[in-house]
């Protein structure tokens, strides 16, 4: 084949540049730290490196859920706690105010302080959070949820709930939603009245000194199993003695004799006060059994009642006005002096319950808290993992960089000065 000096020099400079892109394409490798600067570089290792890198920003976008469902969190549990404190004043307050030997002023003061403390615990029920969306509103965050005032709950009216039940959520995991919210009909207006399970109250007309308590379930599964929970308890007074029957509100019959109420007095159970009124048959009397308790304290009138009911949902806020309505109503007489020490009692209980829910729901946040600080800690394990990874695919061996980056350079070298010489091979040299 006949090699024309064209072909020599052509040969040459494309050796030399080959040499030169070569040496070119170590030297950025050995400044971006990386083995592969393009997929042809190594294409199965590129593809892999790009599914592990959507895999390690999709973790890092969780870990930033994670962080803002943290936030939030954070933020519900401070307004609660805050309202837990409000609650254990208001709570202090009722205690001291369980007195009727206290003036008309005090009891006065006691109720300003407790108007005080039930705006305060509205403006926390209202809570925004750092975007302006309400706390506790549920899903309808641009809402105020609750509005209203002492007076109107004290003219008997409740507290309306103008959000919905819904709890926003985040995902802060690829199978895990998890609330960042509670709903306000869950934290401070479905409570459970009374003990739990039934709740007692006065009739409005009665004149005695009696005090009736909150009572007690001394055998849920009879309460559970009974058929009668509304019950009345009447009292009568005669010749001195203090007698009392249990009637079925809803049939009419006393529960003491099985017939038609009133039972004749004969037939009745004396009443001691501060001893425990059983709601079960005892002695001769027709079997029937609510598996509670309650106790009278003082002397009832006769013509005096009681009642008993399954509890229902009352809110925290009701519960605050109640009491102020108890302690702006005048007393004096023995019967008002009665109801009051009723409705006090009733406060306390109420206000217990209160708590009792709103620590229910700060235990619920904690356990969030805390499966988030799992899920925190099993992403970062991953995201170490995915680093690695991409690591083993992507970073630069040194040690075989600067080898080669040495043989493109001798490479190169030998080129060039191979190029030189062959060069100077052409005929004009010798003529």
């Amino acid at each position: 084949m006949r090699i024309s000096s064209g072909m020599i020099f052509d040969a040459g400079v494309s050796g030399i540049n080959r040499n030169t892109s070569s040496l070119l394409h170590v030297q950025q490798q050995i400044s971006a730290n990386r083995r592969i600067l393009t997929p042809s570089d190594d294409p199965v290792a590129a593809a892999r490196a790009l599914e592990v890198q959507q895999a390690s920003d999709v973790v890092a976008q969780f870990k930033q859920n994670q962080s803002a469902a943290t936030s939030a969190l954070g933020l519900e549990e401070g307004q609660l706690t805050s309202a837990t404190d409000v609650l254990a004043r208001v709570r202090e307050l009722t205690i001291q105010a369980g007195s009727t030997s206290l003036s008309t002023s005090q009891r006065k003061a006691i109720s300003i302080e407790l108007r005080s403390r039930f705006d305060e615990l509205l403006g926390i029920a209202n809570a925004t959070d750092g975007s302006g969306q309400r706390t506790f509103a549920g899903y309808m965050g641009s809402t105020t949820p609750f509005g209203g005032s002492v007076d109107n709950l004290i003219a008997g009216n409740e507290m309306v709930y103008q959000g919905d039940d819904g709890q926003r959520k985040l995902q802060v995991s690829p199978s895990r939603f998890i609330e960042i919210s509670d709903s306000g009909n869950d934290v401070f207006t479905r409570i459970r009245s009374g003990n739990g399970t039934f709740v007692t109250d006065y009739a409005s007309g009665n004149t005695g000194t009696g005090a009736i308590t909150v009572g007690s379930v001394t055998n849920p599964v009879a309460w559970s199993a009974s058929a009668t929970k509304n019950v009345a308890i009447n009292f009568t007074v005669t010749g001195g003695v203090t007698t009392y029957d249990l009637v079925d509100t809803i049939s009419g019959n006393s529960l003491l004799t099985g017939g038609v109420a009133p039972a004749s007095v004969a037939s009745q159970r004396v009443f001691q006060s501060g001893q425990p009124i059983v709601l079960a048959a005892q002695g001769a009397e027709p079997a029937f059994d609510l598996g509670a308790s309650l106790v009278v304290n003082g002397a009832p009138a006769s013509g005096d009642k009681f009642s008993v009911a399954p509890s229902s949902s009352q809110s925290v806020f009701k519960t605050l006005a109640n009491l102020i309505g108890a302690l702006e109503t005048p007393t004096g007489t023995p019967g008002s002096d009665a109801k009051y020490l009723s409705e006090i009692g009733f406060a306390v209980t109420n206000l217990d319950q209160a708590s009792s829910n709103i620590l229910r729901v700060r235990a619920q946040i904690g356990t969030r808290m805390n499966e988030i600080e799992s899920l925190g800690n099993l992403n970062d394990s991953l995201g170490f993992q995915y680093q690695q990874t991409l690591s083993n695919l992507q970073d630069l061996d040194y040690a075989k960089a600067i080898s080669d980056l040495t043989r493109q350079q001798t490479s190169l070298q030998a080129a060039q000065q191979s190029f030189v010489k062959i060069s100077q091979l052409s005929l004009f040299n010798f003529l």
